[in-house]
C-alpha cells in the first residue's frame, strides 16, 4: 500500500486532465492505495521569489496556501501530475507549484515514483513532450525520485470530452492501479 497524491493544475470547470485524474484515483484506490485528490483551483499559490531562504529554514518566507501543500508532497510515495498542454508546455499553474516546492530540495522527501496525466487538443505524441521534459528536470533536483511514465490525454478539443474517450480512461485507469 503507497501514499498516493494527485496533483491536478487544471483551473477550469469541466477540466479534461482532472477528468482523467479522478480515474487514476479510481485505480489507485481500487488497487488498495491511501490516495489524496488535490486540486490547485482556488489556492493561493504566490510565484517564487527567488530569495532561496528556504534552503536554510526549509520553510518558503511567502504566506498563502503552499506551506500545507509542501507537506503533502514530502510525505507522498507516489505523485501523479495532472495538467492541460498549453502552447505545447504544463500549465502555468503547475510550474509555479513546483518552484514553490523549493524548500523540499534540501530535505528528506518520500515522494519516489512521480507520473504525469495530460489532456491536449493536438493528438500527436509529441504534444506533451516540453512538459514531460520539464517535469523530469524537477524530478533530477531529487535523487530519491524517478519519472515513471506519461498518459498522454491527445485529441481532446472540448471541455468534458476526456469522459467520453474510454481509451483515455481506461488508460488513466490502469496508470492509478499499477502504481
Amino acid at each position: 500500500m503507497k501514499n498516493v497524491l494527485i496533483i491536478s493544475s487544471s483551473l477550469r470547470g469541466g477540466s479534461n486532465s482532472e477528468i482523467l485524474a479522478h480515474e487514476a484515483e479510481r485505480g489507485a484506490k481500487d488497487a488498495g492505495n491511501v490516495v489524496e485528490f488535490l486540486s490547485l483551483k482556488g489556492k493561493d499559490i504566490k510565484f517564487c521569489i527567488g530569495c532561496l531562504s528556504c534552503q536554510q529554514t526549509h520553510k518558503c518566507i511567502l504566506k498563502d496556501d503552499m506551506a500545507d501543500l509542501i507537506g503533502k508532497v514530502q510525505n507522498a510515495d507516489a505523485i501523479i501530475f495532472a495538467t492541460p498542454i498549453y502552447y505545447y508546455e504544463m500549465s502555468g499553474q503547475l510550474k509555479t507549484f513546483l518552484d514553490r516546492c523549493n524548500p523540499l530540495y534540501s530535505q528528506e522527501n518520500k515522494f519516489k515514483d512521480v507520473y504525469l496525466i495530460t489532456s491536449a487538443y493536438d493528438s500527436s505524441e509529441k504534444a506533451a513532450d516540453r512538459a514531460i521534459n520539464g517535469l523530469k528536470g524537477w524530478i533530477e533536483c531529487f535523487e530519491q525520485s524517478r519519472f515513471v511514465g506519461a498518459l498522454i490525454g491527445g485529441g481532446i478539443d472540448a471541455p468534458k470530452s476526456a469522459a467520453s474517450r474510454e481509451d483515455l480512461l481506461k488508460n488513466a485507469y490502469e496508470l492509478g492501479k499499477n502504481i
